[in-house]
């Protein structure tokens, strides 16, 4: 265990209250009753006090949040549900408020008491200052990497990807712009069929293939989410533009200057054992809806959770998926966002170039890679009322969620950023539940700022409400 870590007692969980309403549930849909036997996941014992780390000499006093004890303690608790839920071997939890620490604490183990570990290996718990990775969660920042050279005035969002990447421009290519990449219009979401997914440790052989592709879509048309392509023309526009891969200068500009220890696009050789594995958990993906995912992802699910446990995965750049990161990292970047480019006396970018980063680029519209009403900003998934990514009442918040179960966030409407880490890479399972009551919980339980609404305030509490039955 992390030196400085301390146990906690978890909060109260009514579980004799969950078996009723789980016994309820089957009871009502028979169907769930096998599909639990199909769930993969692990055991959690009824006591999880053992299982938890935190340093409370870390954590402010709610009151200096603006928040209360009741409202700390509800928001805890979600986390524990989500925890109960069995589909996270670890999970890892920072919350902040007014710039203060509300939550910074993890659950479970980083290696070692996963599904398909044997029963002797070694259990590593997990703690705050544990290594996870943030999969697409990494876009955000990299998209950052772009803005500031536009604050620099070495490129402008305007100009066409193929002005510094003459090769980019075949297949049409020639008319898509930086902005368009960043902002998921530029119509090449989605890797060539039969690449080889090894192509991923190559960042040289994969921005090749990738500008010798063919569009799927007319530029500019369409909101198609870039699960990998964009994060490698982004990367070689840093290239091109610095003579510095994307490492190298986010570590020069973002990292270092914030006094991060990881934070950076895979990790050091002598820290790659600090990090948590990834497991595969949550019901079967299978067809039809492990089509959808190879055609977002070019890979399976299953697939996807293995690479991100491969050596070569952790030594590799991988602009749109592999950074690792502490919770509490993460979150003091999104704190530095929400602040318009500064913390702890450290400007990072100007308030111009977070505003531009964060604004909207188009109003909402079906994705057609995810299938979903998406909103986004040159960067990041923004979030939406009366319900968006980031749960109830959520319109005014930017950030980027890492492979559906993991993601980072700020709140300008509660003056609150977070960052939740897991390693159970379920897709469909026992987690969407506790999932949402989770996101629920933050907006209710964290105050808005004046102006935030009172009508929103009380349809939000609706909300939480209903999710609680």
């Amino acid at each position: 265990m992390h030196s400085g870590a301390r146990k906690i007692a978890s909060l109260p969980f009514a579980a004799g209250q969950a078996v009723a309403r789980t016994a309820a549930r089957a009871a009502v849909f028979p169907v769930a009753a096998p599909l639990s036997c199909l769930n993969k996941g692990i055991h959690v014992p009824e006591d999880i006090s053992d299982l938890i780390t935190y340093d409370p000499a870390e954590e402010a006093d709610p009151a200096e949040t603006g928040m209360d004890r009741k409202s700390v303690d509800a928001i805890w608790k979600a986390v524990e549900g989500l925890y109960r839920s069995g589909m996270h071997p670890a999970l890892s939890f920072c919350l902040r408020r007014n710039g203060k620490v509300v939550l910074k604490r993890a659950i479970g183990y980083a290696r070692g008491a996963g599904p398909g570990d044997p029963p002797d290996a070694v259990k590593v718990p997990a703690t705050p200052e544990t290594p996870i990775c943030l999969f697409s969660a990494s876009k955000a920042v990299s998209a950052m990497c772009i803005h500031l050279l536009v604050e620099w005035g070495k490129i402008r969002l305007s100009d066409p990807v193929d002005y510094y990447i003459p090769e980019f421009s075949a297949h049409g290519k020639q008319n898509t712009t930086i902005f368009q990449v960043l902002s998921h219009f530029s119509g090449f979401p989605a890797v060539p069929g039969k690449t080889d997914p090894d192509i991923l440790f190559d960042f040289e052989e994969c921005s090749r293939v990738l500008c010798e592709a063919k569009p799927l879509l007319q530029s500019g048309a369409h909101a198609a989410y870039h699960a990998i392509t964009g994060g490698f023309i982004l990367g070689a526009i840093v290239k091109k533009v610095t003579g510095k891969d994307i490492r190298e200068f986010l570590a020069e500009n973002i990292q270092k200057p914030m006094g991060f220890s990881t934070f950076n696009y895979g990790l050091p050789p002598d820290r790659i054992g600090d990090a948590a594995t990834n497991y595969y958990t949550g019901l079967p993906v299978i067809a039809p809806i492990n089509v959808f995912v190879k055609r977002v992802l070019s890979a399976s699910w299953q697939e996807v959770v293995k690479v991100s446990n491969d050596r070569r995965f952790m030594e590799a750049i991988i602009p749109s998926g592999n950074m690792y990161s502490t919770a509490d990292e993460a979150s003091r970047f999104f704190q530095m966002l929400l602040n318009y480019g500064e913390l702890d006396g450290v400007r990072i970018f100007s308030p111009l170039t977070v505003r531009r980063a964060t604004i909207e680029a188009r109003p909402q519209e079906f994705d057609r890679m995810l299938f979903l009403p998406m909103r986004y900003s040159a960067g990041f998934m923004l979030g939406n009322d009366p319900v968006g990514m980031y749960g109830p009442f959520t319109r005014e918040c930017f950030g980027h969620w890492g492979f559906i179960n993991s993601f980072c966030w700020a709140d300008r409407r509660r003056n609150t950023v977070g960052s939740l880490l897991s390693t159970g890479k379920p897709l469909l399972g026992s987690h969407l539940l506790p999932h949402a009551r989770l996101l629920a919980a933050i907006s209710r339980h964290c105050p808005q700022v004046p102006g935030g609404g009172e009508a929103r305030s009380r349809v939000n509490r609706l909300l939480g409400a209903a999710l609680k039955m």
